[in-house]
């Protein structure tokens, strides 16, 4: 319809267009084979190298747009290092934590794919800005820093530095580009004989000076909408694209560290049994010794080999490249000291360790992972612990004095998904913003600044929900040193996957962040009176929640009354759904365990124990229940809770429900479960509307047409989906697993087309 295209350029692209739908009708829905982790890597890659590097210019375009509407000195906005700094990081082929097929091979594979796309993308955008700056010497006065440089670079590159300036005569800007290029350091041209820059800032030096050089000579405009941008892409993507983080099990650890002990001569199994103040006392004496604890050509056990031949690639990596690419070092179910202090013995044992006139330093950030209920309320007094530990301060502030820091900083992750399943959305919700309150204090207590790693999956049970309300739901000063945020399976692609859809997104993000920021910083903590009320309600909603799953008999309920069983079988993701071969509730991930709620319609993990706890209040202190009625809404922590448990009582579906219970054989289980389920909606569905009725219309008008237009389809897809589930749960009963097999790609077709229509998966 565009004017711009000629009638034969419309017909053109109306066909194309055909062509591609027809393409996608005619292509199948499901995947009948676990991706590998390198398809996962080449769909991040894609977003890395395709998706930003077009949405960062669009970020700032609309930044200095905005700065200027608003009557800010737009001078300020010049120098591309005044924007706002955004990074990107992954664990594609990090993850080892429950992952077998992350082997040191694939992290290997990761990082050196993440430096190649990285340097191919650089490499474009500098000979595309040389393409532009064809600027002469005899229409404007050289630069004098600039031709030093050029001279300086040229000498430094050799034949190559020659080369690049016999081309583009009389035209300085240009042949800069060409040393520059020329210094860049790709693989294909690496003979060690010549010059290449060490790592991304010495680049970013050159750039700068490039942007200066053509401020000097009037050109402030070219070097705007020209060098700008490309000072922002080595900025934001380094030669990394983004860092890799390693994350491992701590239990993983554990096991690690026992069998490096028994291949010492040492009993590592008397490890495994010591309390905590034992293993301090080991580690402590272990640390102060530059002793490994096996030589190179000695194996240790199988958990042990495999958290060497990681780190050994991280060494390998590190001192061929530097640990730009390369982020912390994770360590999932953190529930001690200890967890976290293993790590250093095992950089020790590869030589991770560097040695500085104060004692060794660790290369790398080890950050803790608290998941559960019991390891966030832990988690202050871990955390103190180990910041005060002479190996982790001495490595802060040698970290700090590398990056030009003024404040040493503490990077902590905090799981969503875990603490959900483990306490309930209510309880999850506030143990960590509780949390988040008490690991601030205890990082300022040890002059640590700590940068808060938020967990968060793609739904409201995982952490998800609107943007806004998750930023203004953190506590005061959580920002102070900045955010790091996850981004998970489905939410990738409907987020980012359209650039105007990117930048909207990341928009809503930076600016809800720098405007928490900038209102604290001016206006300081707004006090408020509710603590001990959420104490309550926290303490109610979790012991109805964990009513309910220890209750005799839940495990079974839950695996005959949701499609566990077939999202187990689904080859979405190359994660196994559990991280051992366990079937209990404790090994479950939290992705399939959301998943099969919300395919049956309970929705249970958004929602359930929040009106045990409402009612509680309303029974035994009704002025405070007025009181929050009154004020509570106004409050983002509480309100935030209360709007993402509503959202997922209109997803959730009671009719629904009692169809998928129609499949528990055991008749007087389902009556039981069903009945405190059906008893706790009521009460949570009966209680919020007492509360917020009012201030949550237009959101449950929002949510109530979504489901409204899919409603009749859905019912249609559910029902579907019961008369298979119970037609393939009797196949297997019966052994007849041939038959049973052939129903599972119709299976998996309503997986997909019920996730689809509620949008949402776990």
């Amino acid at each position: 319809e565009n004017k711009m295209w000629t009638p034969q350029e419309q017909l053109d692209i109306q066909s194309s267009m055909k062509g591609v739908i027809e393409r996608l009708w005619r292509t199948g829905e499901i995947i009948f084979d676990k991706p590998e982790v390198s398809a996962e890597r080449r769909n991040v890659i894609h977003y890395l190298c395709n998706i930003f590097p077009e949405v960062l210019p669009m970020l700032d375009n609309r930044l200095m747009q905005a700065w200027k509407e608003c009557g800010f000195d737009c001078r300020k906005l010049l120098d591309p290092r005044s924007y706002p700094r955004l990074g990107f990081g992954s664990w594609v082929g990090g993850d080892r934590d429950g992952h077998p097929l992350v082997t040191a091979q694939v992290t290997r594979e990761t990082l050196a794919d993440m430096r190649k796309n990285s340097m191919d993308l650089i490499l474009g955008r500098l000979r595309e800005l040389a393409s532009r700056l064809s600027l002469s010497e005899r229409l404007q006065a050289s630069f004098e820093p600039l031709s030093l440089r050029m001279a300086a670079l040229a000498d430094k590159l050799g034949e190559k530095g020659r080369e690049a300036l016999a081309r583009n005569a009389h035209e300085p800007w240009r042949q800069f580009l060409n040393l520059v290029i020329a210094a860049l350091p790709l693989e294909q041209e690496q003979t060690g004989e010549n010059y290449r820059y060490p790592g991304s800032p010495e680049l970013l030096d050159d750039l700068m000076l490039l942007h200066e050089s053509l401020c000097a000579v009037g050109a402030e405009h070219i070097a705007n909408i020209e060098v700008a941008p490309v000072y922002r892409l080595v900025q934001t993507f380094g030669f990394h694209l983004g860092k890799l983080d390693i994350r491992q099990n701590s239990r993983f650890h554990e096991l690690a560290l026992s069998q490096l002990m028994t291949a010492a001569g040492l009993d590592g199994n008397e490890f495994l049994e010591w309390n905590e103040s034992k293993r301090r006392a080991f580690i402590d004496s272990e640390l102060r010794s530059p002793r490994p604890f096996t030589h190179p050509d000695m194996t240790a056990g199988p958990e042990a080999e495999a958290v060497l031949a990681c780190y050994r690639v991280l060494l390998e990596h590190g001192k061929q490249y530097g640990y730009e690419g390369i982020g912390s070092l994770v360590v999932s179910m953190t529930r001690d000291v200890s967890d976290l202090l293993i790590v250093y013995l095992f950089a020790r044992e590869v030589g991770m360790m560097h040695e500085t006139d104060e004692g060794a330093v660790s290369l790398l950030p080890v950050v803790p992972l608290f998941e559960t209920i019991g390891d966030l309320e832990k988690s202050p007094v871990i955390l103190r612990e180990f910041l005060r530990h002479p190996v982790t301060a001495r490595s802060l502030d040698y970290m700090m004095k590398k990056a030009g820091a003024e404040r040493m900083m503490q990077k902590v992750m905090i799981g969503y998904s875990d603490s959900n399943k483990d306490g309930g959305i209510f309880t999850s919700a506030w143990t960590l913003y509780r949390a988040q309150e008490a690991l601030l204090e205890a990082g300022n207590s040890c002059g640590t600044d700590i940068r808060f790693f938020h967990g968060r999956g793609g739904s409201i049970s995982r952490g998800a929900g609107p943007t806004h309300r998750f930023v203004k739901a953190q506590p005061f000063g959580s920002f102070n040193a900045g955010i790091s945020v996850t981004e998970q399976g489905e939410t990738i692609s409907q987020k980012y996957a359209n650039r105007i859809s990117a930048v909207y997104n990341l928009e809503l993000f930076m600016a809800g962040v720098a405007g928490i920021v900038i209102r604290q910083k001016n206006l300081g903590e707004t006090p408020h009176a509710f603590d001990p009320v959420m104490e309550m309600l926290s303490e109610k909603s979790n012991r109805s929640y964990r009513a309910l799953i220890e209750s005799e008999g839940f495990l079974e309920f839950f695996r005959e009354a949701t499609p566990i069983d077939i999202i187990e079988s689904t080859r979405i993701g190359s994660r196994p759904s559990r991280r051992s071969g366990k079937t209990s509730l404790e090994d479950l991930r939290a992705i399939p365990w959301v998943f099969s709620w919300n395919q049956a319609r309970f929705a249970l993990s958004g929602w359930y124990g929040v009106g045990s706890a409402l009612e509680h209040l309303h029974k035994t202190s009704p002025d405070k229940f007025e009181e929050l009625r009154t004020d509570g809404f106004g409050w983002p922590p509480l309100r935030s809770v209360i709007s993402n448990a509503d959202t997922s009582l209109s997803a959730a579906d009671p009719a629904m429900m009692r169809r998928y219970a129609s499949l528990v054989r055991d008749s007087s289980l389902r009556k039981r479960m069903l009945d405190m389920i059906e008893t706790e909606y009521l009460k949570t569905k009966t209680f919020i509307d007492r509360l917020f009725a009012g201030q949550l219309e237009s959101q449950r008008a929002s949510v109530q047409r979504f489901v409204s237009l899919r409603n009749e389809g859905l019912g249609m897809l559910h029902m579907h989906q019961i008369r298979l589930l119970e037609e393939w749960r009797g196949l297997v009963a019966e052994g007849r697993q041939e038959k049973a097999d052939s129903l599972l790609p119709e299976l998996f077709l309503t997986v997909n087309a019920i996730s689809g229509a509620l949008r949402t998966t776990g």
